[in-house]
C-alpha cells in the first residue's frame, strides 16, 4: 500500500484534521492507501476511530511516510530529507514570522505544498475551510459585540448572553443561538443608538457566504451601499449590506470607470480606496476578503483615528475574518485565540488591549475560526482534500524536478518547495528569505 501520514496538530484549540476517520476508511478500500495517524488526544475524532478504520497509531517523525498532512504550521525540527509536508504553510507573502519554517525545509530537502494555491484555471481554492470560518466569525463578532454594548451601557442587548462558539459545541447549536436572538431582537428591538442597524460584508466569496449564512437567521433586509445614507430606522431588524470591489475602491483616473480585471491587474496603482466614507453607517464589519499589498486598505489607522470621535459614529466592531495583521485593516494589530477572541485598538496609542474595553474600535481576529467548528469543517475540509489523495500518494516525489513529477497541474502549481530548493513560481520567496537573514 501506498501510505500517507495525518500529523498531530499541537496549537492550542486547533482540533481539525484533513481527513476525517470514514474518509481515511473510504481511501484505504477504494485507492489501497495506508495511513499512519499521529497519536494526539487534541483532534475532534480519537485515535481510536482512527484505529477502527484501519490506520496504524503511530509517531511521524523517523517513520519514513513519504508524505504528510497537517493543517497548521508544523514546527520547526519536525522536517525530513525527501518527504513531502502538505499544510496552511502561511509563507507565499512572505510573512516574516514563517521564513525560519520556510528555511528549515529548504535546509532539509523537503518538500512544502500549500493547500491555499491548490486552484482552479480562474484561481478560485479548490482546498479550503472558507464557509466555516465565516460561520465561527460572525458567531464569534457578534458575541463580541454583546460585550462591547454592555460595557458602554447601550440596551436592548440581545447580544448580550450569548454563548461561545466553542461551547455550543456545533453548527446546529449556532444556528439555534441566532434564532434566539432573532427573536429577541423581534421582541425588544435593538438600541435607538445603533438603528439604522447595519452590519457590512467586504467580500462575497466562501467566507463571506458562510458568514452570511448564519446572520441570514437574524431578521433582516438587504440593501445596496448606495442606500446607506437614506435606511429607515427599523427597531426590530437589522441590515445587511454587501461590499463587492467596484464598492470597495475608484479608479485614480476621473475619466476611468471602474474594471474587475484592471483592478486585479494593478490594485492601488490605479485605484484608490473608498470604503471609508461608508464606515459612518455601519455598526458591524465582517471583513471576508483576500488581500495584498498590491490593493488599497478598507480601513486605515489615519481613518479610524479622525472617525471615532465623529459624532454620526456607531461602528462597535470588527470581524476581521481574513486577519490579515496590518492589512486590509491597518489596525488589526495581532492576531486572537478562540478563548479570547477580540482586542480593543487603543487609537491614541496605537496598540491592543484584549478584551472590549477601551477608546478605540473592538476588532474580533481569531486566526483560525474554522477550528471552533472541528468536525463540521474538518469533514467539509477532507470533502474537497478527497479527489487529490490518489494523486499524493501515486506521485514519484524523488523525480529529479518538479516538471517530472506525474502530478496534476493544480497540485504542481501548489509546490512551494521541491526537494529543498524553491520551484520558478516561487522564486520570489527568496527576497523574503533574505531579509530575514538580515534581522538576525
Amino acid at each position: 500500500m501506498n501510505r500517507i501520514g495525518l500529523r498531530k496538530e499541537e496549537k492550542a484549540f486547533e482540533a481539525r484534521v484533513p481527513l476525517t476517520p470514514d474518509q481515511v476508511k473510504f481511501l484505504r478500500e477504494q485507492s489501497g492507501i495506508d495511513f499512519v495517524v499521529e497519536p494526539n488526544d487534541q483532534r475532534a475524532f480519537t485515535e481510536e476511530e482512527y484505529a477502527q478504520v484501519g490506520a496504524t497509531i503511530k509517531p511521524l517523525k523517523g517513520s519514513g511516510v513519504p508524505v504528510i498532512f497537517g493543517i497548521k504550521e508544523m514546527p520547526i525540527g519536525f522536517f525530513e530529507s525527501d518527504a513531502v509536508y502538505v499544510f496552511f504553510s502561511h509563507t507565499i507573502k512572505g510573512q516574516a514570522y514563517n521564513m525560519p519554517l520556510l528555511r528549515n525545509i529548504i535546509e532539509t530537502g523537503a518538500t512544502l505544498i500549500d493547500y491555499e494555491r491548490v486552484t482552479d484555471d480562474k484561481g478560485r481554492r479548490l482546498i479550503f475551510f472558507g464557509n466555516w470560518a465565516g460561520m465561527a466569525g460572525i458567531s464569534d463578532t457578534f458575541r463580541v459585540l454583546g460585550k462591547r454594548l454592555e460595557f458602554e451601557g447601550i440596551s436592548p442587548n440581545p447580544f448580550r448572553q450569548m454563548k461561545s462558539t466553542l461551547d455550543l459545541k456545533g453548527l446546529d447549536a449556532v444556528k439555534a443561538e441566532f434564532g434566539r436572538i432573532g427573536n429577541q431582537i423581534k421582541e425588544q428591538g435593538l438600541p435607538k443608538e445603533l438603528i439604522p442597524f447595519v452590519v457590512g460584508f467586504a467580500g462575497y466569496g466562501n467566507v463571506s457566504r458562510g458568514a452570511q449564512e448564519i446572520f441570514d437567521i437574524l431578521p433582516h433586509k438587504i440593501v445596496e451601499p448606495a442606500d446607506l445614507p437614506n435606511l429607515e430606522p427599523e427597531q426590530n431588524l437589522l441590515y445587511k449590506c454587501i461590499f463587492k470591489e467596484e464598492h470597495l475602491v475608484k479608479p485614480k483616473d476621473p475619466n476611468s470607470d471602474f474594471n474587475l480585471q484592471d483592478y486585479y491587474k494593478n490594485g492601488k496603482k490605479n485605484y484608490t480606496g473608498v470604503f471609508h466614507e461608508y464606515v459612518q453607517y455601519m455598526t458591524v464589519i465582517m471583513n471576508c476578503i483576500y488581500w495584498t499589498d498590491k490593493y488599497p486598505r478598507l480601513i486605515t489607522k489615519d481613518f479610524i483615528r479622525k472617525h471615532w470621535n465623529e459624532a454620526n459614529r456607531k461602528l462597535r466592531v470588527i470581524g476581521d475574518i481574513s486577519c490579515d495583521v496590518g492589512g486590509a485593516i491597518e489596525f488589526t494589530v495581532k492576531c486572537t485565540t478562540p478563548g479570547k477572541p477580540a482586542f480593543c485598538y487603543i487609537i491614541d496609542e496605537d496598540r491592543a488591549e484584549t478584551g472590549v474595553i477601551g477608546e478605540g474600535p473592538v476588532i474580533m481576529a481569531v486566526d483560525n475560526l474554522p477550528c471552533e467548528l472541528p468536525r463540521e469543517s474538518s469533514t467539509s475540509f477532507g470533502e474537497t482534500l478527497i479527489r487529490f489523495l490518489p494523486d499524493f500518494a501515486n506521485a514519484d516525489f524523488k523525480a529529479p524536478s518538479i516538471d517530472e513529477v506525474n502530478l496534476p497541474r493544480e497540485l504542481k502549481d501548489a509546490v512551494i518547495v521541491y526537494r529543498g530548493k524553491l520551484t520558478p513560481s516561487y522564486q520570489y520567496l527568496n527576497e523574503y528569505l533574505l531579509r530575514e537573514d538580515k534581522t538576525k
